[in-house]
C-alpha cells in the first residue's frame, strides 16, 4: 500500500512540472509570435531586428533593388579609346600629297592614288611596330589615333606633306570574354564604338534558354539566368532580368571584363501556417509577397495568425540603416531582418502587392495563439489519461489482492458476496 501511494504522489508531482514547462513540450513547426518579438532581446541567440511592414519600408525596398551599379569606378563614363597592346595586328597606309615624294616615284602618273600599304604587322614584344624611313614607332598603351600622328610627325621632314591611317586588323588584348550559358562562348574583340552588357550579350548569341529532359525548350531564356561581372578584381551579381527591368544596370562594357552567365532559379522557401510547405520558384523576374503567398497556398485558415506573418532576409547595412535599423549591434556587411506583416489590416495586402520578393526569401506564418491553446489543451489530456491508468491499474491490483486474501465464502469486498467471485478471479487460490 505504501509504495502505491508513493507512486501516486510521484505521477502528481511529475504532472505539475510537464504543466509548468508544457508549452516547451509542444510539438510545434517554428517559433510562435512572441518568440519572435523576444528573440530580438535574447542575448544568446542570433542578433537581428525586426522590422514592421509599413508604406516607408516598401519604399525604401523599391529603391534598393539589385543592381550590378555602384559597384566599379567610372562605370557611368564612356569607356575609354581602346588602345593597342603586344600582339595586336595593325595595318598601316601613308600618303603623299604629290608623286617624287619618299613612297610615290616621280613616274607614278600611271599609278592609281597617291598612298602605300605597309604589309600587316603585329605590336612587337617591346610594345613597337616598324615604318620605313621611319624607324620604330611606339604602339603599346596608344589609341590608333595616337600611333597616327607618331608616324606622320617622324616622316614630315622627309615625306611630302605625310598622312597616315592606321587601322587595327585583329585584335588580341582589348578583349571581353563572355562564358557560361550563352549560344557562344567565346573572347569578343571589344568594339571601338563603346557597348553596354546587353550589347555584348548580345553578340555572343544571347542567354541560352533552359532545356527539359528530352533536350526541348521548356521555358523563356534568361528568366532564370544570373550575370555576373568580373572587372579589375571586384565582381557584382544581378539576375539577367535587372538588365531588363533597371536600365541602369544595363552598365558600359570595358575591354577586358569578364562576364558569366549561370542558370540558377531564384527561389523561395515557405514554412509555417501556409498551405504548403516547401521550396518554389519565381519562374520569372518579379514576384510580390502576396503573389508568393498564393503561390504556397495561403494561410491556413484553422491553423495561421494573420497578424503574425513574417519574411526573413539578410539586407545591406546601408538599406538596414534606411529602413531605421540600429546597426551598431550588428557584425558584418549582411544585418539580418525579420519583416512583419499583419494581414488582420486590410491595408497590408497593399503593401504585400508593393513588396518585391528577393532570392532565398524564407516566409515564416506562425500559429493562432487558439492553436497552440487547444494543443496544450490535448496535451494535459492525454498527460492525465497517462498518470489515470497507472492509478487505475493500481486500484484494481489492490482490490484484487484483498479478494484473493478474503476466505473462500467470506465477503472481501463491497459488491463481492460469493464464493464464485473469488473462485473466478484467483482460481489459483486452493480449497481447504
Amino acid at each position: 500500500m505504501r509504495r502505491i501511494v508513493g507512486i501516486l504522489w510521484g505521477l502528481t508531482f511529475l504532472s505539475s512540472l510537464v504543466v509548468v514547462g508544457g508549452c516547451a513540450l509542444i510539438p510545434s513547426n517554428g517559433p510562435d509570435s512572441w518568440d519572435v518579438w523576444a528573440g530580438q532581446r535574447d542575448p544568446k541567440g542570433l542578433p537581428y531586428a525586426l522590422v514592421r511592414v509599413t508604406s516607408k519600408v516598401t519604399g525604401v525596398l523599391a529603391n534598393t533593388p539589385p543592381r550590378l551599379t555602384g559597384f566599379f569606378a567610372g562605370e557611368r563614363s564612356r569607356p575609354n579609346d581602346i588602345r593597342l597592346g603586344i600582339g595586336d595586328i595593325v595595318n598601316v597606309t601613308i600618303f603623299e600629297a604629290s608623286s617624287g615624294g619618299l613612297f610615290i616615284p616621280a613616274e607614278a602618273g600611271v599609278r592609281p592614288g597617291n598612298f602605300v600599304n605597309i604589309p600587316q604587322q603585329a605590336v612587337d614584344v617591346k610594345g613597337n611596330i616598324s615604318i620605313p624611313f621611319a624607324g620604330n614607332i611606339r604602339a603599346l598603351g596608344r589609341t590608333p589615333v595616337e600611333v597616327q600622328q607618331a608616324i606622320v610627325d617622324a616622316l614630315k621632314n622627309r615625306a611630302i606633306e605625310p598622312q597616315a591611317i592606321v587601322s587595327v586588323v585583329d585584335q588580341k588584348t582589348s578583349l571581353i570574354t563572355i562564358l557560361g550559358d550563352v549560344a557562344r562562348t567565346s573572347r569578343i574583340p571589344a568594339s571601338a564604338t563603346p557597348e553596354r552588357l546587353l550589347d555584348t550579350i548580345a553578340r555572343a548569341g544571347g542567354p541560352s534558354p533552359p532545356l527539359g529532359a528530352n533536350g526541348a525548350t521548356i521555358g523563356p531564356a534568361g528568366s532564370d539566368i544570373w550575370v555576373m561581372l568580373e572587372r579589375d578584381g571586384r565582381r557584382a551579381l544581378a539576375p539577367f532580368g535587372a538588365l531588363i527591368y533597371e536600365p541602369v544596370n544595363n552598365i558600359w562594357v570595358h575591354p577586358n571584363d569578364i562576364i558569366y552567365l549561370f542558370r540558377d532559379p531564384q527561389t523561395f522557401l515557405a514554412f509555417g501556417a501556409t498551405g504548403s510547405q516547401q521550396q518554389f520558384s519565381f519562374q520569372n523576374y518579379r514576384l510580390s509577397l502576396a503573389e508568393a503567398m498564393a503561390r504556397a497556398g495561403g494561410l491556413t485558415d484553422a491553423q495561421a495568425d494573420p497578424k503574425s506573418v513574417f519574411l526573413y532576409r539578410g539586407e545591406t547595412r546601408e538599406v538596414a540603416a534606411a529602413l531605421g535599423v540600429d546597426c551598431s549591434k550588428f557584425e558584418g556587411p549582411i544585418i539580418p531582418i525579420i519583416y512583419n506583416f499583419n494581414f488582420r489590416d486590410p491595408a497590408q495586402y497593399f503593401l504585400a502587392t508593393a513588396f518585391e520578393m528577393r532570392n532565398k526569401d524564407v516566409i515564416y506564418a506562425s500559429n493562432a495563439v487558439s492553436v497552440e491553446q487547444t494543443k496544450f489543451i490535448n496535451y494535459l489530456s492525454t498527460l492525465n489519461q497517462s498518470i489515470n491508468n497507472p492509478i487505475s491499474t493500481a486500484i484494481q491490483i489492490y482490490a484484487l489482492r484483498s479478494i484473493a486474501a478474503a476466505p473462500i465464502g467470506t465477503p472481501a469486498a463491497a459488491g463481492t458476496n460469493t464464493p464464485t467471485t473469488s473462485i473466478l478471479i484467483n482460481p489459483f487460490i486452493s480449497r481447504p
